[in-house]
């Protein structure tokens, strides 16, 4: 990622809340860090694998590219990440709250696509 026009190597780096808080006079207050993110790549996942040790979780993300659920095709597992259990708690607390704010903006997210279809367009329904 290149560089803003007339910034440093300096300007990639950016303040962000820290995922953790820090305790003052009672009150949670959130830290902040600097993020360079001159280096970083951009994927697209619409597959996620979860799996893991006693120590560790492994999250597996990759491009699921079968229309349907008969197709022999791989999908084709593209990062991985490897996190401790606390960052995953984390991490799992930050997704929640962006996706809440999101449904709060835009209305619930269905998960279960037959709930998401059409009735009468339901697969493996009776045509009419």
């Amino acid at each position: 990622m290149a560089n803003e026009p007339g910034g440093s190597s300096e300007s990639a780096a950016k303040t962000a809340p820290m995922a953790g808080v820090q305790e003052k006079q009672g009150a949670a207050v959130p830290q902040q860090m600097k993020v360079d993110e001159s280096g970083i790549h951009a994927t697209y996942a619409n597959f996620v694998r979860v799996t893991g040790t006693p120590e560790e979780l492994i999250v597996d993300f990759g491009l699921n590219k079968q229309v349907s659920g008969d197709s022999q095709d791989p999908i084709h597992l593209t990062q991985r990440l490897v996190l401790n259990f606390f960052t995953a708690k984390r991490l799992a607390g930050a997704l929640q709250m962006a996706v809440q704010r999101h449904e709060m903006a835009f209305g619930v997210l269905e998960t279960d696509v037959q709930r998401r279809l059409q009735p009468g367009l339901r697969v493996g329904s009776p045509s009419k």
